[in-house]
């Protein structure tokens, strides 16, 4: 099984990543969440799942382990194949997905495109107790370290925008500028939104 991989940025898409190693060009599928994340250097490490089915073997790479560890958990769900989940780890980071899960709340994992209410009640009941037993490591990491980002989401709200599309942006901008100001946060993510 292939667990990692390392090498240079060939090819940059949000679906997925070309990863040159001693010459062999790997191609790697991703999640949104990954592409946002993956530095714009050339040479990258990428977290893996090796996929194999009759008709097909497929590479899938995730930035952290955390994402990967809850991409393993999704697809072990009846009905919930590698495009599945890789389509919730795309519409939501894995900290909401895992939160959603361990909270049983059933209309987060039911916003997401192409999961109805049956599938989102399957993924909570077999997965509830696994999210909560992810090995100590794996602890799920966010960016609400920035005492700025709930009132920089407060305005954002007020001027219209929804919370959901404006914490993803405003998330995003902590990460890459931790020590911006909350004006600085507001003027970027309207930008951007």
């Amino acid at each position: 099984m292939i667990t990692q991989i390392e090498g240079k940025l060939v090819e940059k898409h949000p679906t997925h990543v070309v990863v040159n190693c001693n010459g062999l060009g790997y191609e790697v599928h991703i999640s949104l969440h990954t592409f946002s994340q993956l530095p714009d250097e050339e040479y990258i490490k990428l977290h893996t799942h090796f996929h194999v089915r009759e008709d097909v073997q497929m590479l899938y790479g995730f930035k952290d382990t955390v994402e990967r560890d809850i991409f393993r958990l999704l697809i072990g769900v009846s009905g919930i194949g590698t495009s599945t989940a890789r389509t919730m780890l795309s519409s939501l980071p894995p900290d909401e997905i895992h939160v959603a899960i361990a909270g049983e709340d059933v209309a987060t994992i039911q916003s997401i495109k192409g999961i109805g209410a049956k599938t989102a009640q399957r993924v909570i009941i077999d997965l509830k107790d696994k999210v909560k037993a992810l090995p100590a490591g794996a602890k799920i990491q966010t960016v609400s370290n920035n005492t700025f980002k709930e009132e920089a989401l407060s305005a954002l709200e007020v001027l219209g925008y929804p919370r959901r599309s404006a914490e993803k942006v405003i998330d995003n901008l902590v990460q890459s500028a931790p020590e911006s100001s909350v004006e600085e946060l507001i003027r970027k993510a309207l930008n951007k939104l």
